[in-house]
Parts: structure tokens; sequence; C-alpha cells
């Protein structure tokens, strides 16, 4: 019979020497044969397809005795790849949660970079007129950039005006606290009475609103929004209602001069 020393077939299985001294201490691998005299280890070729059944269910999270039951009833391969397939599944949907977690973590770790650096903002109480927008709703779930819901969403609000023989105005975001996130309406200020496909919502009047200016990319819009509440916080008032994002310049992909006003109704605290 042809045999191998046991660094070879642990290089062979690509798994380390101390481990396969464990499996055959349980039983889970014994060598194909050991040296009386010197207690050597020698296994056979054919039984690296046990040991990759071994490693391939382990990595499955089965413990080492659930592994040598399944094993005494010879799992067929067939199986095997299915199991494996399914947990290829599990751990790409473990992954995308992870990068999205990580994401989050990143950008709240910005902001409180932000904190000590935040420029100094005019804030302006004023009146908000009513205004009717032709848009689209959506959620943004807390673990989402919120950029990857809005910016489709006033794409496709934007063609579904044009198609309708109009021309996008100006851009409106309106912002409002949901069990899973932030819900979101974004579209543009229009005068007609529908557009097909898209929503026409009539936004009331607000007696007072505390608005400020955000100069540049939309990434930063966070930390301006930080300090305005801590604004509100410092003067004696609270928020009453849904926050708004005016796109008054936010043309072309490139966000450098993009001017957007940020307007939150308020009453006292």
């Amino acid at each position: 019979m042809v045999t191998m020393k046991i660094g070879d077939f642990a290089r062979l299985g690509q798994v380390s020497v101390r481990m396969l001294r464990h499996y055959d201490a349980i039983g889970l691998l014994r060598p194909a044969q050991v040296d009386a005299a010197s207690g050597y280890r020698d296994y056979a070729p054919d039984q690296l397809a046990r040991l990759h059944r071994i490693v391939a269910l382990k990595d499955l999270g089965l413990t080492l005795g659930q592994i040598e039951r399944i094993l005494g009833d010879r799992l067929d391969p067939t199986e095997l790849r299915g199991m494996l397939r399914l947990r290829r599944s599990q751990l790409a949907v473990e992954v995308e949660r992870a990068r999205s977690a990580l994401a989050s973590v990143e950008h709240r770790l910005h902001l409180i970079e932000q904190e000590s650096a935040m420029p100094q903002t005019e804030y302006v109480t004023k009146t908000l007129p009513p205004r009717r927008l032709a848009g689209l709703r959506a959620v943004v779930p807390e673990d989402q950039n919120a950029a990857e819901v809005v910016e489709p969403l006033f794409e496709r609000a934007a063609q579904a005006i044009d198609a309708a023989g109009a021309c996008p105005q100006t851009g409106v975001s309106v912002w409002d606290g949901h069990d899973e996130g932030m819900s979101v309406l974004c579209g543009y200020d229009f005068t007609g009475g529908s557009v097909p496909g898209l929503e026409v919502i009539d936004l009331p009047e607000v007696a007072a609103a505390v608005c400020a200016v955000h100069l540049g990319a939309m990434e930063g819009i966070a930390a301006t929004w930080a300090g305005l509440h801590a604004w509100l916080t410092a003067n004696g008032q609270a928020p009453a209602g849904p926050c708004r994002e005016v796109h008054v310049e936010a043309k072309g992909t490139d966000q450098s001069d993009w001017v957007t006003e940020l307007q939150q109704p308020v009453h006292p605290a």
C-alpha cells in the first residue's frame, strides 16, 4: 500500500500536523498505518477525501462529534455540495451585513471627528411658504448610505417630469423618522396637476423654521445638520415635524459647488 508521511499528508490536505494528530486521537481520521517502533503515522492518498469532508463540515459550523456521525452514515458528495453551497450563501449575506455595518461605523466616526472642526454657520429663523412637489417616497434603513436611496429617487423623478413634458425645477427632500430608519420624499417643485408615476404632494406653510446653508458635497451634510440641532438645543428650540433639504444649486456630478438649504421646523422647547 502506498502511504505518505504525516507532514506530506497535512500539506496536501492544507491542515496542520497537530490537527491530524487530534483527529487520530478522537478516532475521526486514523492513519493508514503506524510504525510500532517509532510511532510515526503514515496516511494513504485515498484518505484525503475523508479529510476534505471533515474540513468542509467543520467550516459549516458542525462539531467534530456531529461530523463523526455524519461521516459514519457516508454522506453523499451531492449532499455535501448542497450543504456547502447553502453555507456559502449564508456567508455572503453575513459579509454584506458586515460591510454595511463597517460603512455605518466609518460614517459615525467621520461625524465625530468633524465635531471639533465644525465651521461657523449662520442660522436664520423664517416662515416657509407652501410648496408643491412631484416626487417619490422611500425608507432609508439605519445601516444604509442615504445617497444610495436618494440619488435614484431624484433621477427617476426627473425622468418622469421630463417624460410629462415639464422641466424639473428645484430639488427638495423631506425627511422624517421611521421605525426602520428614515423616510424620505424626493421631488421637484411642480406647478402642474399630476405626473404619471409620481406622487404630487402639497407641503404646508411652516410658521417657524430654523435654516442653515450647507456648501459642498452631500457626504458632509450630516455635520451641518448636527450643528443646526446643537444650535436648537442651545437656543431653547425643538424640532417640530419633518425637516427639508432644498437643493438650491445641485448641477453636475461634482458636488464641490453645490448649495443646499437645511430647513427644520421648530417650536419652543
